[in-house]
């Protein structure tokens, strides 16, 4: 076992993967930043606007909850014509992880009261400075763990982007793969890359844990 532990940790593969890993995690921050900001606005949309615009927001957080990430990780890579296939990729993740992130975001606005946006309307703020300063910092007090939990979502689901050859963790892992032919070398690289992912994954895991129990400490 020691050998085989020898054979694939060289520092070539660890530095291989290391850059895999380092993608992997550039990607899921980003993805992360622009799907909690685009979210929020079809959150807003779908919950607060009835007509058009709040339509068109739940056809979209629909149409994408509804369907498999991997369809639009290839629609993004084949179809569309401009930018880098990493760009592409992560438009792809991006798209999808925004429709999920609206849906944890209506369901804190759906939390706030209706008589919070009287009260404020009565002291004269405006709907604009109601969201920022009232119902939206309410919101995602409330909805941090589940917010948190989609962040790891979105760290395994960066390995769905190993099918278009971003050379992410798990593509990384699967090309050093390729440089072996021994069934104990290759079961070993299988478990560097899970005990990679449980790393990460396990640490947000504690992060969303500590929160639960210090806002149950806190009430």
């Amino acid at each position: 076992m020691l050998a085989v532990f020898k054979n694939v940790l060289t520092p070539s593969n660890v530095e291989f993967l290391a850059k895999g890993m380092g993608l992997t995690l550039m990607l899921s921050v980003l993805v992360v930043i622009v799907s909690i900001l685009f979210g929020t606005i079809l959150a807003l949309l779908r919950t607060y606007e009835k007509r058009f615009f709040g339509k068109l927001a739940g056809f979209y957080i629909e149409m994408f909850r509804n369907t498999p990430l991997l369809l639009w990780i290839l629609v993004c890579c084949f179809m569309i014509p401009y930018g880098t296939i990493v760009i592409r990729g992560g438009l792809a993740l991006t798209l999808y992880t925004s429709a999920v992130i609206a849906e944890i975001v209506r369901g804190g606005l759906n939390s706030i009261a209706e008589g919070q946006f009287e009260a404020a309307t009565s002291q004269g703020f405006t709907l604009i400075q109601t969201l920022m300063y009232i119902v939206l910092p309410q919101c995602f007090k409330s909805i941090i763990p589940s917010l948190l939990s989609q962040v790891i979502t979105t760290v395994k689901d960066t390995s769905f982007l190993q099918v278009v050859a971003i050379p992410e963790y798990t593509r990384s892992g699967f090309v050093v793969m390729g440089r072996y032919t021994n069934t104990s070398e290759v079961f070993m690289i299988f478990a560097i890359l899970a005990v990679g992912y449980f790393v990460i994954c396990f640490s947000l895991s504690c992060v969303v844990r500590g929160y639960q129990k210090r806002t149950e400490m806190a009430q």
